[in-house]
């Protein structure tokens, strides 16, 4: 007979309407056969009373709805970025706060290899010197190639030797490689098109690093210890040898994650819709395959998002198209037209704008109802914007994180206060009945779902002050949020997202009641581990 296993909890949230809060939760074959009392299995026949999670407070498992599988590969470069991190293996890194911290950890690492130099994390609008350029890095090395990935993962600098390999000059004119006033490169570089030339010859490849072994095992670290049983990987090539190992790892029966990659819409749209509708043939329980990622513009405190008027602050060029419009509007139509949900990166507002132009062109053309596309970021968008959004039925994925990280520097360098007192408007996007959820764009900013809804709850930026209190939500929205909200982003909600009978028995187990006081603890609240599948996992 199947073994029943009923876990008795000191409190569990249930993000379910019908039945808020239990005591117990019973499990059968990785599902939630019953919630309730010690006896809620009791009409089931016998049952296992699991008391190893008594003292904690059980959730659903948190969902990322988007993240980078690089999140946990990452560590094996130099960390310089200016917030204090911790690695997959609970090791603790120190921020760096100036340019000459930074060289000097390069340095450091670059004597640990006679190869190239590589960093990661760094992002020069914390700084108030010189903005990074081959001058610096050269300090590290003038026989190796040197660079440093910003920590938006949109631009880079480089030095000297990694320009001369890319044969980079005065005379490229290659959008995205940026000039001093002499005329030659500075080592800046924005965007992939101008970035891969310099990471393809210093053997820098992300599928590799996402692709790889370790990294998908790191995956399972970092999520487990943030909560989190259902993750993303939103942009990847995924070739036949990706899947294959992907397949064999989450098939472990111990492996605790469901990854949920997104396949980059890179190439012709039709060859795109055919291969992420072969992938979607695929899928597993813990391995869901078939959407599809789109870029369209950049990052806003790289300067390089698209916004509308009245620009940027410091009247910097708008930004830098990685899909060109029309680009957009083709993959848009394809993708609704063969049945692929999409994500569509969008930073600034008018790559918001001109991508609900396009859902809404390709909904008229191929009416396709619950398609469930999702805008990523959505960080400008207004109220209009998000009205927009819910009348084509496009979820939003909203970057709460950035009104922590970035509030103050956006508010005084690249979009102005006003503008950034409305950024990542998760009330307006829930007022206006848009599908919403939130996210860490890991390893953009760290994974950890409970600091996120602090983040949309209290809209705090790293100097204390509230940014837009108007668009602050309450504790119980934002977990939601984080759970089913994030859920129906992926079209997993029938499975995961809540704890109720029929689902896949997937929790976060928390040392605390994060539903107590008024969220200003949110983000400290203990994560112990979760359970998978009824497997429990403490790290």
């Amino acid at each position: 007979m199947t073994e029943t296993r009923v876990f008795k909890a000191r409190k569990i949230l249930t993000i379910d309407p019908l039945r808020p809060t239990a005591s117990h939760v019973a499990v059968r074959e990785g599902r939630i056969l019953a919630v309730g009392d010690g006896d809620c299995a009791a009409p089931w026949g016998d049952f296992t009373m699991d008391n190893r999670l008594a003292d904690t407070v059980i959730m659903p498992g948190l969902v990322e709805g988007h993240a980078h599988l690089m999140a946990g590969a990452m560590w094996q470069f130099t960390y310089v970025g200016y917030h204090d991190r911790t690695d997959p293996d609970g090791r603790a890194w120190a921020g760096i706060d100036t340019a000459d911290a930074m060289i000097a950890r390069l340095r450091d690492g670059a004597a640990q290899s006679n190869e190239k130099v590589f960093g990661w994390g760094f992002d020069p609008i914390f700084l108030s010197s010189e903005r990074l350029n081959k001058t610096h890095l050269d300090q590290v090395s003038t026989d190796r190639p040197v660079a440093v990935l910003f920590s938006n993962f949109h631009l880079m600098c480089v030095n000297s030797v990694a320009l001369e390999m890319a044969g980079y000059d005065a005379d490229t004119p290659l959008e995205g490689v940026v000039k001093g006033p002499d005329g030659t490169p500075t080592g800046e570089l924005q965007e992939m098109a101008a970035m891969f030339p310099v990471l393809r010859r210093m053997e820098i490849d992300f599928r590799t690093l996402s692709q790889s072994e370790d990294a998908i095992q790191s995956y399972g670290k970092i999520a487990t210890r943030a909560g989190v049983t259902t993750m993303t990987d939103l942009y990847s090539m995924l070739e036949d040898e990706d899947i294959a190992l992907m397949l064999r790892l989450t098939g472990a029966d111990d492996y605790p994650l469901r990854i949920v990659p997104a396949l980059g819409a890179s190439g012709a749209p039709a060859h795109v819709a055919d291969k992420a509708l072969a992938l979607r043939e695929q899928s597993t329980d813990k391995l869901r395959l078939g959407a599809v990622k789109l870029m369209t513009d950049g990052s806003i405190q790289g300067w390089t998002a698209r916004v509308r008027w009245p620009g940027y602050v410091g009247g910097q060029p708008n930004g830098i198209w990685n899909t060109a419009p029309a680009e957009i509007f083709a993959l848009t139509e394809e993708m609704q037209r063969r049945g692929v949900q999409m994500h569509i990166h969008v930073n600034g507002d008018e790559a918001a704008e001109v991508s609900l132009e396009a859902l809404e062109a390709a909904a008229r053309a191929h009416p396709w109802p619950g398609a469930r596309h999702v805008l990523q970021h959505c960080q400008m968008m207004d109220r209009a914007l998000f009205s927009r959004a819910a009348e084509l039925g496009v979820a939003c994925n909203i970057f709460a994180n950035h009104l922590w990280y970035f509030g103050d520097q956006h508010a005084a360098l690249t979009i102005g206060p006003d503008r950034a007192s409305r950024m990542d408007a998760t009330r307006t996007a829930l007022d206006t009945g848009v599908m919403t959820a939130i996210h860490s764009d890991a390893p953009v900013t760290p994974l950890g779902p409970l600091f996120t809804a602090w983040c949309a709850v209290n809209r705090e930026t790293m100097t204390g002050q509230v940014l837009g209190p108007e668009e602050r939500i309450s504790v119980s929205e934002a977990l939601e949020l984080i759970t089913l909200g994030a859920a129906r982003t992926l079209r997993l909600d029938h499975d995961i997202g809540s704890i109720e009978p029929g689902k896949r028995a997937d929790f976060a187990v928390l040392g605390d009641d994060p539903t107590i006081g008024d969220g200003a603890s949110l983000k400290d609240v203990p994560v112990l581990g979760t359970v998978f599948g009824g497997r429990v996992h403490l790290p």
